[in-house]
């Protein structure tokens, strides 16, 4: 079954008829909102709650906004929830395809881009969906951690990217951004980001009540490796990847005067454990920025 909302294309085929992921009722209330209100910036104005933050604040386009996107791309958008990015997308592609598990988020999505003509969205979950096409980038913003819910193998995360793979044109990128599991914010006093508790992911996740997984830069790398993909390019959002101000990339790291921390967190409280400001500089002049970014960005490709 397909809906059309403005010029976007809801595509239902493969939608379980539950959502298996929400953040609650307050995505209702976003609903409601984006019917009533294109500018997004009124809605910001009146609102302070992190989920509406999250979803809504055109800082989110940052991550991909500076891509080089090759011309007329085909692009796959893999968990795109209520479309944070996929306006700075369709801006930058010829044609934007988006596969997302939840029908409320979706429909928050076509309709904040229901001008878009080149924008299609498929419910459902990844793993069980078959398209007719293969696409020059594939993007997984905020998804990857989260691929042993929605991936029952006994090696979830290289065999998730390995799926995703099987999409890509031979030339392909996929591009993943997620957090950095050993990330200098959570040594110093930040909560893990989905957990909400300090010190989880540098201790392993000892409480075992999340499949959400983050991984260190080298871990990363032989996850990517053994799920087939020969070739990595890292760049490192600061603060990080949901609300980035800066990229940086291997060619061109921070300098000790280009990072300034702040005690801001939106979506929970946390500690000052120490000053990340000057342990950053010392790490720079050290040469281990890389291992304690807080975010990675990376370009992932099969040649």
């Amino acid at each position: 079954m397909k809906e059309q909302i403005g010029k976007v294309t809801m595509d239902y085929t493969f939608y379980s008829g539950n959502d298996e992921y929400s953040d609650g009722e307050i995505e209702q209330e976003l609903l409601e909102m984006v019917k009533e209100e294109t500018n997004w910036n009124k809605i910001l104005k009146k609102e302070t709650r992190w989920p509406i933050l999250y979803h809504m604040s055109p800082m989110r386009e940052n991550i991909i906004e500076w891509y080089p996107f090759a011309k007329n791309a085909r692009v796959l958008e893999v968990g795109s929830g209520c479309g944070a990015i996929t306006g700075a997308l369709c801006r930058a592609a010829r044609s934007v395809t988006c596969v997302e598990l939840s029908k409320r988020r979706s429909l928050i999505n076509a309709l904040r881009h229901r001008k878009c003509s080149n924008l299609n969205i498929v419910v459902g979950n990844f793993n069980d969906i078959e398209l007719d096409q293969e696409f020059d980038y594939i993007t997984l913003i905020g998804v990857f951690e989260y691929a042993a819910y929605y991936t029952p193998t006994e090696n979830p995360f290289p065999d998730f990217l390995r799926n995703v793979g099987r999409m890509l044109k031979p030339d392909g990128k996929i591009l993943l951004a997620i957090e950095n599991k050993y990330g200098l914010k959570y040594w110093a006093g930040v909560r893990e980001d989905h957990t909400g508790r300090y010190f989880e992911g540098l201790e392993g996740y000892p409480s075992g009540d999340s499949h959400v997984r983050t991984f260190s830069k080298e871990k990363l790398i032989s996850i990517i490796e053994e799920a087939g993909f020969s070739k990595q390019v890292f760049y490192y959002p600061f603060p990080d990847y949901k609300f980035p101000t800066q990229i940086f990339s291997d060619d061109y790291l921070p300098k000790e005067e280009d990072l300034i921390c702040t005690l801001h967190t939106y979506d929970n409280s946390r500690v000052k454990l120490f000053n990340e400001t000057a342990v950053y500089q010392g790490l720079i002049e050290e040469g281990k920025f890389d291992f304690f970014s807080n975010s990675f960005f990376v370009e992932i490709g099969k040649e």
